[in-house]
């Protein structure tokens, strides 16, 4: 190879290296920009300024009764997938047995909405029992939406974390983030789908759908922003846990009572 060769692939080479790196800048760019937007993104609701509100969600676990309507109005409402595998929602039923064994089994309703357990348990065994709803905790510090590498998982001003289904790619790293296992790939549209406190009624001044049909109350959704708000209320005169304290993501799903032995 000549001298005049030898410069002329060499120019070339550096060319596309060249462009390489500036496309790779845009990209970069481009994504934290839109990743910026969607941080700050405004529902389009009229009147509705979520810089004015903090949402969080109370779970009285003496009152739930593990009747499954949360799950079901959950499923009808965001249109998730009925197979047992994908929930936005969910209730575990914790079996502590006389020999102080601990069973965790989630509850799956029939056609007719008859309740159905995986494991059965005699009642001979059994020293107490109770239900626990769990669901995306919409933590604060979200390990979901640090590890999104196109910023389609983000927290909104007013404390939801959520999805942007047309940015998702479905890697599924939110879904290996996550450590309450509140994600799952959504068969139809192959992007992570979760649990969005029912952000699209929430911003119209409605309450979640499991929260409006519980019939227990079990569930109380609110404002932390707001002093007459019911979950400030139930905040003050309970005894409130969150799940998984220790990891530091600041849940904002708050029990009242939760017994030690749930996990």
């Amino acid at each position: 190879m000549d001298k005049r060769e030898f410069l002329k692939k060499g120019a070339i080479l550096f060319i596309s290296a060249s462009g390489v790196v500036r496309h790779l800048e845009r990209s970069t760019t481009a994504s934290a920009s839109t990743t910026s937007a969607s941080t700050t993104q405004k529902p389009a609701v009229p009147g509705y300024d979520p810089a004015s509100h903090y949402y969080g969600m109370g779970i009285d676990v003496d009152r739930c009764i593990g009747c499954g309507r949360c799950v079901e109005a959950c499923t009808v409402e965001n249109d998730v997938p009925r197979e047992p595998s994908y929930a936005r929602t969910w209730v575990e039923r914790y079996v502590i047995k006389n020999d102080k064994s601990v069973v965790v089994d989630r509850i799956e309703t029939g056609e007719g909405g008859e309740r159905k357990f995986k494991e059965v348990v005699d009642e001979a065994d059994i020293l107490r029992t109770f239900f626990i709803p769990k669901l995306c905790n919409h933590c604060a510090n979200p390990p979901c939406v640090q590890v999104c590498p196109v910023g389609a998982t983000f927290s909104t001003e007013d404390g939801a974390v959520i999805v942007d289904e047309e940015r998702c790619i479905g890697c599924r790293y939110c879904i290996q983030a996550c450590p309450y296992g509140a994600r799952f790939l959504n068969p139809r549209t192959k992007t992570a789908d979760k649990c969005t406190f029912c952000y699209h009624r929430v911003v119209k001044g409605m309450q979640p759908a499991c929260v409006e049909v519980c019939p227990t109350q079990a569930r109380i959704f609110g404002d932390l922003r707001s002093k007459a708000s019911r979950l400030v209320r139930f905040q003050r005169v309970n005894k409130i846990h969150v799940l998984k304290p220790h990891l530091n993501t600041e849940p904002k799903v708050y029990y009242a009572d939760l017994d030690g032995e749930v996990r």
